[in-house]
């Protein structure tokens, strides 16, 4: 019998920034900020606040807009 607080099915799910869209987190790409600048992420695993973004072409050509809005002066 599987107990229900088991967690071996689970799947994380993250959001776009840009359209908002909730997809498995492997299926999308991760930036994070570090000092002020904005890196790929190609493992998923640098420790620093992070966002997703789809692998769409819509999506990764508005990316410049969001983070020029979204960026800390």
């Amino acid at each position: 019998m599987v107990n229900k607080n088991s967690h071996a099915d689970h799947l994380p799910e993250r959001t776009c920034v840009i359209c908002r869209k909730k997809m498995e987190k492997e299926a999308l790409i991760r930036f994070v900020v570090l000092d002020n600048e904005i890196v790929f992420d190609l493992q998923k695993k640098i420790a620093s606040r992070g966002f997703y973004v789809c692998n769409n072409n819509l999506c990764v050509e508005k990316l410049d807009k969001w983070i020029r809005k979204h960026k800390k002066q």
